[in-house]
């Protein structure tokens, strides 16, 4: 058992080892006391199965056993609430379940986790749009005290907790973590909602997953809690990798020869698809986005067009703005889509964690599915499972990407670092758009190797990656490697297993598509180091891998051909560098 009730608090083992204790258990609603609850009793469930295929993530097919539980608490009236708790190998799931009498607002929630100062954590401080930086902390003396999810902390040496989050329905609102007053005190805290509800009525699941790095890196907890999916045709959702303007052309999308240029590329490296960003709406010298998707789709490349949410950032912001809110404007704009050939959405700049938010990601979620669209959320929450509920949800961004060179200075010095953080942290609870592989530069200079950025388009799992350099900088005569790579890069995985690793020093993982096995590396310091390479499980086929490594000069790479006997135990990473393996041909 992972946990027990002690004293007034969940205790959370991972090995026989104390990891966190979950205390104060309650909710604020706006008409009934339910925070001062009392625990009466714990009954013992039973044992389930968990049994289900996902189209993208780290596994295409899930199977495990929880064992549930129910924990009976009552308020000072004497009204019943329960918290199920479900515990699995790699960690717990529980939430609080409910009945209304009468219609009410869930406000807050008063649920603590304990984490001890001293502990070593990764957490970002929170931000709507969820991008910021992991950094190493060992106490809770920050200025801040709002932190967002997933925060990775190491409360015993080699063991790990990751908190979360996952199944958020129309009524509820995002969560996220603060720790004011008691600093080592991290409590449940929601996003803003006015939404009455009654009758029976469940919390989203709050997540701990447990174990080492390779549990953390291979758990699919965020889904197993998560409901089925609802769309009943998917054979549709055609993930795959994507030509994106934005990084190297900020107003890209407002010039149709611009847009031809990476419906061009996407042509000549095989790619399916092609994001045409915003201000579409705004094209110059007398085009239309009619006139763009023409020459997309009669080139074979399958376009995705940007929509502004028009939700969070408005004034100031580019457009097509307030197509999308309204439910029959939404309706009419989506099978517009359909009908001109567009095959996904990226939709941008939502309003934080709000429960109106996460009403009106759902609708869109659904909306678009109706008309087979793809949904790409950008300036929006992390995923927390719809993944798994609607699978056209292909990626979404909340995270500290590379677009960010176009934007502050600061990813220059610390993209390393964060690059080896990410696996262990936001990349761990769902898909991630990081728009990855940059080897020209943008606004400010990157300083990682190519090899290191050719490595994150298998480190980093999202069902749809965007490539986000300019053509002529991937097209360079020297790239042939890169060049085939991109022409058969999967985007959606089999298996995903963490070889080697600590966060913000180093990633070996390996990710399997069929029975092929992809291998990436990166090194996260200044400085030169060896990255070890445990191919032992893998049960590799006699093949011939190509081995991608530094060059040992300035960011260039080298690249061999190695049969399966001959790969190395070890690869030597130049400062900032990486490298991959990867089959020959697919």
């Amino acid at each position: 058992m992972v946990a027990r009730w002690d004293k007034n608090k969940l205790v959370v083992c991972y090995d026989g080892k104390m990891m966190t204790e979950i205390s104060d258990f309650g909710l604020q609603t706006s008409d009934e006391d339910l925070t001062s609850l009392t625990f009466v009793n714990i009954f013992d469930g039973k044992e389930f199965e968990v049994n289900y295929d996902m189209i993208e993530g780290k596994k295409s097919h899930i199977s495990k056993k929880g064992h549930g539980y129910s924990m009976l608490f009552h308020n000072a009236e004497g009204k019943k609430v329960e918290v199920a708790l479900q515990m699995f190998n790699d960690g717990i799931a529980f939430r609080y379940e409910t009945r209304f009498a009468r219609p009410t607002v869930v406000k807050d929630e008063q649920t603590r986790y304990l984490i001890a100062d001293g502990t070593r954590r990764w957490i970002q401080k929170y931000t709507d749009a969820y991008e910021q930086f992991f950094p190493l902390a060992t106490d809770g003396n920050d200025a801040n005290t709002h932190w967002g999810y997933p925060a990775l902390v190491e409360p015993q040496q080699d063991a790990f907790a990751l908190f979360t989050e996952a199944n958020i329905e129309s009524e509820h609102s995002a969560s996220s973590l603060d720790n004011a007053g008691q600093r080592d005190q991290y409590r449940v805290t929601l996003g803003r909602s006015d939404k009455q509800v009654s009758g029976k009525w469940h919390s989203p699941w709050r997540v701990v997953m447990l174990g080492t790095l390779k549990d953390i890196v291979a758990s699919t907890l965020v889904t197993d809690v998560s409901k089925p999916c609802e769309i009943l045709n998917t054979k549709w959702i055609k993930p795959g990798v994507v030509s994106w303007i934005y990084w190297a052309y900020n107003h890209g999308s407002n010039d149709y020869n611009i847009i031809k240029k990476y419906v061009d590329m996407a042509v000549t490296l095989h790619l399916p698809y092609v994001l045409i960003d915003a201000e579409w709406d705004e094209m110059k010298d007398g085009y239309t986005i009619e006139d763009a998707l023409k020459y997309s789709l009669s080139k074979g490349v399958k376009p995705i067009i940007w929509y502004n949410s028009t939700t969070g950032w408005i004034d100031g912001a580019p457009g097509p703005k307030y197509r999308l809110n309204d439910p029959e404007k939404r309706e009419k704009e989506f099978a517009w889509c359909e009908k001109m050939g567009v095959s996904g959405v990226k939709i941008d700049f939502f309003d934080g964690d709000t429960q109106a938010t996460m009403e009106y990601c759902i609708d869109l979620l659904k909306s678009a599915a109706k008309h087979h669209l793809l949904v790409n959320f950008h300036g929006a929450t992390i995923p927390r499972g719809w993944q798994r509920t609607f699978p056209n949800l292909v990626s979404t961004e909340g995270v500290y990407g590379a677009e960010w060179y176009n934007n502050r200075g600061d990813l220059t010095s610390r993209a390393a670092a964060h690059n080896a953080t990410l696996p262990f942290t936001r990349n761990v609870v769902g898909p991630m758009d990081y728009t990855p592989c940059t080897f020209s530069d943008s606004q400010h200079p990157h300083i990682t190797t190519d090899a290191h950025e050719l490595a994150l388009t298998i480190l980093f799992e999202s069902s749809l990656q965007h490539l986000a350099d300019r053509p002529e900088s991937y097209l360079e005569p020297k790239r042939k490697v890169e060049q085939a790579l991109f022409g058969y890069l999967p985007t959606t995985w089999d298996d995903t297993r963490l070889l080697a690793g600590y966060p913000g020093e180093y990633v070996v993982m390996a990710r399997r598509k069929g029975q092929k096995w992809f291998i990436a590396g990166i090194n996260g310091k200044d400085e030169k180091q060896t990255l070890k390479i445990d191919l032992k499980a893998l049960n590799l086929p006699a093949e011939n891998y190509i081995l991608v490594t530094d060059a040992g000069k300035g960011l260039d790479l080298k690249s061999q051909i190695v049969n399966t006997h001959d790969l190395p135990a070890a690869v030597e990473c130049s400062a900032r560098g990486g490298f991959l393996i990867i089959p020959q041909g697919m």
